[in-house]
């Protein structure tokens, strides 16, 4: 049953019970309809009381039923929340844990609530770009208070249920209890069972001493705030009709609201990215139950900007972190370096001193590989060089304890020619971290073709303890995310050389959302990086064309931010992307160079050759097995290279316009002498899905 029913003394309790969030279901909506039917017919019951099995009072809509017919189908939960409003006896909802969507939609339909510490309360469905669609605008504002209700609307975030039963005037709550939960919410049912008329929140004034001043404020600091996602604006004027309008008036304008928000491109985005997230934790043939390897103890080599981000992480986790370096004057740089980065967290007011002091009391240093002998993984961060990662697994093959994780931080090299330094390739896995290291969302977790299931297994289960986005890659240059850059790369290259400057590239990339064009991302990241990579292809691959703009920067010792000079000037001191007249002549030269004529290059064409650039290689990763699904390659895109989540990934955004307009774009493309032609013959597996009629999500 996914809803209990009991009856306790004259209380019939309905216990919602769908791991693991109690997830309101079609089945669970049902059966809670038929459970106050039945205590509706029993004499014998004076009053009902639904609370949530587990870990949860309800955690809102089932995700699996999400978009789906079942998620509408009757009872709907507007149904079954008006089938609790209308019980003729007293429904008291009895809170605890997690309280979210329409499971505080369905808890705002009950005539009472009595709820634990600690519950988390919230309407999250802006994150979804949707507004609440089961009366959620209209009831909370009159239970709350129309400010306080406003706020967390628009926001999503949860807020503590003693935080909510602070606030002046709210009938949110009608009492905070402090012992045992089922006990005390009988005994509070029982007390108020012949207590007449019933109290119901629909009756309740959703009242402003200024509506019209405070809603236009909010507008424009909700518009301000929420540029190129329209939930936000759409859940504040739901809320504004609570004010202005009778409650079923309210009611029907926030189904309308809930419908029109349900169609755009925006919450399609948004809610293809909530499910993408929760997919990319899935491994084909790694199953839930894989046993995991116990991970108590953490070693990072390298104790660089990469090693010191990488170990920030497993501390912020409360894991004890040894450093190992070479020297002792770079691993007191990088413990320097940790304790900066926690002091301007705690000068900030994000981090607390005594955490502050407990994290730094879990770091310990060495110049010896005996002394991480006993960590249960390590992590090299070293140069980026095979000979140097040689050097480093030979000397953890022959220290490491048996079982130990040794992990990579190579970004392109090949992890197998890596695990083959060992006689342990099992258990040997990339742990690709993003700089910086501690922000940065992305973990690509790099399978080999020896690693073990059960390391994968603890990895991807590691990598939620310290709150990263997974996604698995299987071994090729790059993996996933630095394989499809490098294609982006080489059009932003093509696209100089054809007349554009860095700053008109850069500029449409970030109109389309992007949050750094990129030359400002070549910038920030140093060109000399990506210099040493095109020497590397030039020998591994004398057939690929690349532009040779950012090679002659480069021999200018133009590399970036760090020295001050690259696509752009910089400022001492300064980030601000100056554009240079340096950079300017020496494009004008190499045209000329080439006996190119400047063309008039539109943003839609510049976006489109970046954005359809990383599809077409992203295609080529699926159909080669590198990446499992393409909303994985989606979530490498959303959390760790900028691109707009309101348009949900490269192979969403592809989707969205369609395949076959995708397609034949390319094939316009590769009809440029100046672009790479055979690049921009669509992959196989994109020919595919346009002939199939079908999409990649």
């Amino acid at each position: 049953m996914t809803a209990i029913y009991e009856v306790r003394g004259s209380v019939a309790v309905i216990t919602l019970s769908n791991p693991p969030v109690n997830g309101l279901a079609y089945e669970t909506r049902k059966a809670a309809a038929a459970a106050i039917e039945q205590a509706e017919n029993d004499a014998a019951v004076k009053a009902l009381l639904i609370t949530g099995a587990g870990k949860a009072f309800s955690g809102g809509a089932d995700i699996k039923e999400f978009g789906s017919p079942l998620a509408l189908a009757e009872p709907n939960l507007l149904s079954l929340i008006a089938l609790v409003e209308a019980c003729s006896k007293p429904v008291v909802a009895a809170i605890h844990s997690v309280c979210m969507g329409g499971g505080l939609e369905l808890a705002l339909g009950c005539h009472y609530r009595v709820v634990a510490p600690g519950s988390k309360i919230a309407l999250p469905e802006v994150k979804l770009g949707l507004l609440p669609g089961a009366g959620g605008t209209q009831r909370l504002p009159r239970a709350l208070g129309v400010e306080p209700a406003l706020n967390m609307i628009v926001s999503g975030e949860p807020v503590n249920a003693e935080v909510l039963a602070q606030v002046p005037g709210q009938k949110l709550f009608d009492r905070v209890l402090t012992g045992d939960l089922l006990a005390e919410a009988l005994a509070f049912a029982e007390a108020v069972a012949d207590k007449r008329p019933l109290p119901r929140v629909r009756d309740l004034k959703a009242q402003h001493a200024k509506p019209e001043a405070f809603f236009q404020f909010a507008r424009n600091s909700v518009g301000a705030m929420s540029k190129n996602f329209p939930a936000p604006l759409r859940c504040l004027e739901a809320v504004a009709a609570a004010v202005n309008m009778r409650f079923d008036e309210g009611i029907r304008n926030e189904r309308e609201g809930f419908a029109a928000l349900m169609v755009t491109p925006e919450s399609k985005a948004l809610r293809h990215a909530f499910f993408a997230e929760r997919a990319a934790s899935k491994i084909a043939d790694v199953p839930d139950s894989t046993p995991l390897r116990p991970i108590a103890k953490v070693a990072v080599i390298g104790a660089g900007t990469m090693g010191g981000g990488i170990a920030m992480n497993f501390l912020n986790a409360g894991l004890p972190v040894t450093l190992l370096e070479t020297q002792q004057a770079a691993l007191d740089r990088g413990v320097a370096t940790i304790s900066k980065n926690y002091e301007a967290q705690v000068k900030k007011g994000k981090l607390k001193e005594d955490k502050y002091q407990q994290r730094m009391a879990l770091l310990s240093t060495t110049l010896a590989y005996a002394e991480i002998a006993d960590a249960d993984l390590v992590i090299e961060a070293v140069f980026e060089e095979m000979a140097v990662k040689e050097a480093v697994f030979k000397q953890l093959d022959a220290v490491m304890k048996p079982g130990a994780i040794l992990a990579s931080n190579t970004s392109t090299l090949d992890l197998n020619k890596i695990a083959g330094f060992t006689r342990r390739p099992q258990d040997v896995v990339g742990l690709h971290f993003f700089s910086p290291a501690n922000v940065m969302r992305l973990l690509e977790v790099v399978r080999g073709a020896a690693t073990a299931k059960d390391v994968l297994a603890t990895v991807m289960a590691l990598a939620k303890k310290i709150r990263k986005t997974a996604v698995v890659s299987g071994v090729c240059d790059g993996f996933i995310g630095n394989r499809m850059i490098e294609q982006y790369s080489r059009q932003a290259g093509f696209l100089l050389d054809e007349g554009c400057s860095p700053a008109q590239v850069d500029r449409a990339a970030e109109k389309f959302g992007f949050a750094m064009g990129p030359f400002r991302m070549g910038d920030l990241a140093g060109n000399d990086i990506g210099w040493a990579i095109r020497k590397r292809r030039y020998q591994e691959k004398p057939g690929l064309r690349y532009s040779k703009s950012a090679d002659l920067l480069c021999e200018l010792g133009r590399f970036g931010q760090k020295t001050g000079a690259g696509w752009y000037d910089y400022a001492p001191g300064k980030r601000d992307a100056i554009p240079s007249e340096l950079v300017a002549k020496m494009l004008d030269q190499h045209r000329a160079a080439l006996g190119i004529t400047p063309r008039q290059i539109g943003d839609e064409e510049i976006v489109h050759r970046l954005v359809f650039s990383l599809v077409n290689e992203a295609a080529h990763l699926l159909e080669e097995g590198i990446a499992q699904r393409a909303s994985d390659v989606d979530m490498v895109y959303l959390s760790g290279y900028g691109f707009p989540l309101w348009r949900g990934g490269p192979m969403c955004y592809a989707d969205t316009l369609g395949l076959f307009n995708v397609q034949q774009a390319m094939k316009r493309f590769a009809r440029n002498p100046l672009d790479d032609g055979e690049f921009w013959q669509p992959a196989p597996l994109l020919a595919r899905l346009v002939a199939e009629g079908k999409s990649f999500t």
